[in-house]
């Protein structure tokens, strides 16, 4: 393959910004969701009523969250699926995503009242934030057949090269949540209860929307009858358990190292804490822009090996990658020349801005380092490399801790070095495994 013709080629160009500019379009909303939760929240005139959805909302995002390789393992299999044009495989993999999806659903539901007192007795909360968390989690909880499928749902949409359906998705989701919240909590004063009906409500309005598209493109497609391809869901059902598995265990890799940096960082005291929240903002940033390209070298990777088309691999990865590396380049300017500005809009405590500057340096060099994990994740995933993917994590965080312990005497920089350690392993380890696997002819 030539790299300069390649890039010069704007049908190539085309093709990577059409899958993932709607992704990160519908990217921002969700941190403006946020926003509005806490402003609404934030209204009423107790503290706890915020704490308690903050509260009982992490405990729902971290369940969901370590449940994503539903979507995951989705998007590479229906990708996949789609280039080798296989209408079979590409029916059976989303029935089996949503039986995964709504059986996990069933089971968080029953042991919901066992996990809501064993978590919340962990907690050193007040017993008012606990109240009212308690009562936001018990009526948000009903949404998690919802969320688990529209994971499945986006990923089989994008597998299928559409991102404007999952780009509606995520936005329509968002703006009847916050318009929702308003209605609920601020017109009807329905307090905490209003912000976790709006949450569960906007979660069945983005499935009944994803479920549209999808019936939509079975259609177009004319893909089997429904009833034939559940008869044939137990087919080859091991591959999809086997990966959702691999990618559950990296999740839970991921989840260690990043809550590691939290609590060890609370430790350090109350001014710092804050200023690692403030940077990890930024850190959510490089994750905002790039996931839209992870997720576009998730759908194009799959289709080119699905098809067993070594070219279209080759010039998918380079031109995902080359938008990858503009992104990234831009936010780590505009880190290193308006970082402190940034650091003063996010908060107006002086001592917390000052402790923020001082690790700024360590988020300049974020994006250009952590680019390479994001792109070779959807590499990996496009290629439903699940054990790749696990082991290269397992290295990562191992990294991740042995370099903390090490440099422990840098206090808080020890933690900033660990991370920045931890992004690049998780790409270097990967690579190796890429070019080795390229080279023996075992990647496609």
């Amino acid at each position: 393959m030539q790299v300069l013709p390649t890039l010069l080629d704007r049908a190539m160009h085309k093709k990577v910004l059409m899958l993932a500019i709607p992704m990160v379009l519908s990217n921002i909303t969700v941190p403006l969701l946020g926003l509005v939760d806490a402003a609404v929240i934030g209204h009423l005139e107790h503290a706890y009523y915020l704490g308690g959805v903050a509260l009982g909302s992490t405990m729902l995002s971290v369940t969901f969250w370590l449940l994503g390789f539903l979507r995951m393992s989705t998007t590479g299999l229906t990708a996949q699926a789609y280039g080798a044009d296989n209408l079979k495989q590409l029916a059976l993999v989303l029935i089996q995503g949503l039986a995964m999806a709504l059986g996990f659903a069933l089971v968080f539901l029953l042991l919901k009242p066992w996990l809501a007192d064993r978590v919340f007795s962990w907690s050193d909360a007040s017993q008012d934030v606990k109240f009212y968390g308690h009562q936001y989690f018990a009526i948000r909880a009903w949404s998690a057949p919802a969320a688990l499928s529209n994971f499945v749902l986006l990923g089989w949409l994008l597998g299928t090269q559409n991102s404007r359906a999952p780009m509606w998705m995520v936005i329509i989701s968002n703006l009847t949540n916050i318009l929702l919240d308003v209605w609920f909590v601020v017109g009807l004063d329905w307090k905490v209860q209003g912000a976790a009906l709006a949450s569960v409500i906007s979660d069945y309005t983005a499935m009944a929307f994803a479920l549209c598209c999808v019936i939509n493109t079975w259609r177009r497609q004319a893909m089997p009858a429904l009833a034939a391809v559940i008869r044939d869901m137990a087919n080859d059902i091991g591959r999809f358990i086997k990966l959702n598995r691999d990618i559950f265990l990296r999740s839970l890799c991921l989840q260690a190292a990043f809550s590691f940096m939290t609590f060890q960082g609370a430790s350090f005291g109350d001014d710092i804490v804050a200023a690692n929240a403030v940077l990890m903002s930024f850190l959510m940033i490089i994750s905002y822009g790039m996931d839209g390209f992870a997720y576009a070298m998730e759908a194009l990777v799959g289709k080119a090996i699905g098809a067993k088309n070594r070219s279209e691999l080759s010039v998918s990865m380079l031109g995902t990658s080359f938008w990858g590396v503009v992104i990234c380049t831009l936010l780590a300017l505009v880190f290193a020349f308006a970082g402190e500005w940034l650091i003063k809009l996010i908060t107006d405590i002086p001592v917390v801005q000052q402790q923020a500057k001082v690790y700024l340096p360590w988020l300049v060099a974020m994006p250009l380092v952590s680019m390479w994990c994001f792109l070779l994740d959807g590499v990996f995933i496009g290629a439903t490399k699940g054990r790749e993917m696990r082991n290269g994590m397992v290295v990562a965080a191992s990294c991740f801790f042995i370099v903390y312990y090490a440099c422990s005497s840098w206090g808080n920089h020890a933690l900033w070095l660990a991370m920045l350690s931890f992004m690049a392993m998780r790409g270097l380890s990967l690579a190796w495994v890429m070019w080795r696997q390229w080279h023996q002819g075992r990647f496609i």
